[in-house]
C-alpha cells in the first residue's frame, strides 16, 4: 500500500513539473526581440543623435510617459508609441526596443530588441530633406545588418539565427513622410510633383519598399507586421494648412494614401507568396484611424480635430510648428486623438494598439499580432 501511494505521488509530481516545463517552454517561444523600423510614430528618440529640425527632446513631449517620469525621451507624443504598447506591455516583452543610436544600445542590451524609426524617415531616400538630417529605410536597414552580426557574436550563427528567425518581431511604419514631406511638400524643391505623376510616385514608392523587406528577409527576418499609411488628408496640420473645416479632409492627400495602400495590399500577399517561411501581417492603419476620427465620442475622447500640443495662440503659424515648450498645451490630454498637428495621443496609441494585436481582419489581416507572435 505504502509503495503504491509513494509511486502515485511520484507520478503526480512528474506531471506537475512537466506541465511547468511546458509552460516555461510556451513562454520561452514567444517574443524576444522587437526590430521596429519607421517614421516619427514609432521613433523611440533615435533623432536625438542626429543634427535635426525633427526632434521632440523638449518637454511637454513624454510628459505622460510613465518611464521617464514625464520627461521627453524623443518620443513624438505625450506617452508611448504604438510599438511601445504593442511590444513593450500588451505582448509582454520586459523592455522597450532601444533607439539604435543611444550609446547604452549596445552588448546584451540588443537582445530585447532594437529601434530604428527616425522622425522624417521615409521608403524613399529623397524623403524628408527639409530636416537635414533623418534615417531613411535604407539606412534603417543597414543598422540592423549591424545589429544582426552583434547577436552572431552574442548567440553564435546558429541559435541567433533561431533567436531572429522564431521568436523576433519585425514591425514596420513608414509612407506616410513620402507623400507629406515629400510629394506634398507645398513648396516643390525637388520637382518631384512635376517630374512624376501619382501613379509613377507610388510605384517608385512600391518597389523600393519590396526590396527593402526582401533586404530583412534575407537578414532572418521571418514575422512582420506592415502598417499602411493612414488618413494623413484628416491630421489637424492638413486640415489647418488648407483651412478646412474640423470635419473636412484633404482629398488629395487620402487619394495618395489609398492608392498607395491598395498596392501595398498587393505587395503584401506576393510577399507570403514567395518568401517560403515568412508571415507577412498587414495593419489597416488607414480604416482604423478613420474609425476613430469619426467615432472618437464612442471610445471616450472630445476631439479629433485639433491636437492638444499646439493649439491657441499664433493662429495657423502655430497651428502648424512641432510640440515645443512655448507650445499651449490642453489640460484634458487623454481626450484627445491627436497630440500634436501631426501624431496621435498616447491615449489613441492605446485604442489602435489593442486593435492590431486582438483586432480582427477589418484592421489586421490575415492574422492579427497575438496569433503572429504565437506562430
Amino acid at each position: 500500500m505504502a509503495l503504491k501511494y509513494h509511486t502515485t505521488f511520484a507520478l503526480l509530481l512528474l506531471l506537475v513539473n512537466l506541465r511547468f516545463r511546458g509552460n516555461d517552454a510556451a513562454q520561452n517561444a514567444k517574443l524576444a526581440a522587437s526590430f521596429i523600423f519607421g517614421d516619427s510614430l514609432v521613433d523611440a528618440g533615435n533623432n536625438n543623435y542626429l543634427s535635426t529640425l525633427s526632434r521632440a527632446n523638449v518637454p511637454p513631449n513624454g510628459i505622460d510617459f510613465k518611464a521617464s517620469g514625464g520627461n521627453p525621451t524623443g518620443r513624438f507624443t505625450n506617452g508611448r508609441t504604438i510599438g511601445d504598447i504593442v511590444v513593450g506591455e500588451e505582448l509582454g516583452q520586459a523592455n522597450y526596443a532601444a533607439p539604435y543610436l543611444a550609446p547604452n544600445t549596445t552588448g546584451k542590451n540588443i537582445l530585447n530588441g532594437v529601434n530604428y524609426a527616425s522622425g522624417g524617415g521615409g521608403i524613399l531616400n529623397a524623403t524628408g530633406s527639409l530636416f537635414t538630417n533623418r534615417l531613411g529605410m535604407d539606412v534603417q536597414i543597414d543598422y540592423f545588418n549591424i545589429t544582426r552580426q552583434q547577436i552572431n557574436k552574442l548567440l553564435g550563427e546558429s541559435e541567433a539565427r533561431d533567436y531572429v528567425m522564431k521568436k523576433s518581431l519585425f514591425s514596420v511604419t513608414v509612407g506616410s513622410n513620402d507623400f507629406l514631406n515629400n510629394y506634398l511638400l507645398p513648396f516643390v524643391s525637388s520637382g518631384v510633383r512635376v517630374s512624376q505623376n501619382p501613379d509613377a510616385f507610388v510605384d517608385d514608392m512600391i518597389n523600393h519598399f519590396r526590396i527593402q523587406l526582401y533586404r530583412l528577409y534575407q537578414l532572418d527576418g521571418r514575422k512582420f507586421v506592415i502598417s499602411n499609411v493612414g488618413p494623413i488628408g484628416c491630421i489637424p496640420y492638413q486640415r489647418i494648412l488648407n483651412e478646412l473645416n474640423d470635419e473636412d479632409c484633404v482629398d488629395l492627400a487620402n487619394n495618395l494614401a489609398t492608392q498607395y495602400n491598395a498596392r501595398l495590399k498587393d505587395l503584401v500577399a506576393e510577399l507570403n507568396d514567395n518568401l517560403p517561411g515568412a508571415t507577412f501581417v498587414l495593419a489597416n492603419v488607414y480604416d482604423l484611424v478613420s474609425e476613430l476620427i469619426v467615432n472618437y465620442r464612442k471610445y471616450g475622447l472630445s476631439t479629433a480635430s485639433r491636437g492638444c500640443c499646439g493649439i491657441g495662440s499664433g493662429g495657423q503659424v502655430a497651428g502648424i510648428i512641432p510640440c515645443v515648450p512655448t507650445s499651449s498645451l490642453c489640460s484634458d490630454r487623454e481626450k484627445h486623438v491627436f497630440w500634436d498637428q501631426y501624431h496621435p495621443s498616447d491615449a489613441a496609441n492605446l485604442i489602435l494598439a489593442k486593435q492590431l494585436i486582438n483586432g480582427d481582419k477589418r484592421y489586421i489581416s490575415p492574422i492579427n499580432l497575438r496569433q503572429l507572435i504565437d506562430l
